[in-house]
């Protein structure tokens, strides 16, 4: 099938809308706006770096009153540096060795208890795991009141807060919640 295209029927034109352009001001009143625009912003610039210049006639009354008071005012004294060469500190207390052993030496240990088991193959498997992580740990075998052992997992003993924080945090990320005892130094 052949068709003839010459003369093919088209639609009348129709009214075109304006384009969204054509309400928009011009490139050159753009370029010309900031030009003015950042004239403005360095002419305050100017004007801020400034400093006000007084009056010659009041600074002439001021420099004249400031040399009157200048023959009144005396020298300042410094007699701090003489002080300090003249003076000693005294020792008025003394420290008694053992009293010193012992404040150094704290009171509490902490230890972590990482899990209790019933059965020991668990708290052993445990406790590996732990050694693999490189803490010091052990198994510990308690009597509750009513006849049950239980085994738990412990590790430590740290003798300040911040190894036991250390350890705590190792064992969380780990995805093992332990349990911060307190216990009195063995």
């Amino acid at each position: 099938m052949t068709q003839d295209f010459a003369k093919k029927t088209r639609p009348a034109p129709t009214k075109r809308k304006p384009s969204p352009r054509a309400n928009k001001a011009p490139g050159w009143v753009w370029l010309l706006t900031g030009i003015i625009l950042g004239a403005f912003i360095m002419f305050l610039m100017y004007l801020a770096g400034m400093t006000p210049q007084p009056d010659t006639k009041t600074q002439t009354s001021t420099t004249t009153a400031n040399s009157n008071n200048k023959t009144n005012v005396p020298k300042p004294r410094f007699d701090f540096y003489r002080m300090l060469k003249e003076s000693e500190p005294e020792a008025t207390y003394t420290v008694d060795p053992a009293d010193a052993q012992q404040a150094n030496q704290p009171a509490k240990e902490y230890i972590l208890q990482a899990g209790s088991f019933r059965k020991q193959q668990d708290a052993d498997r445990l406790r590996a795991e732990l050694l693999m992580l490189n803490l010091n740990a052990y198994v510990e075998v308690t009597n509750i009141n009513n006849g049950d052992i239980w085994h738990r997992v412990l590790t430590g003993p740290y003798l300040s807060r911040s190894r036991m924080a250390k350890a705590r945090s190792i064992l969380v990320s780990n995805e093992i919640s332990p349990l911060v005892l307190t216990r009195e130094k063995k």
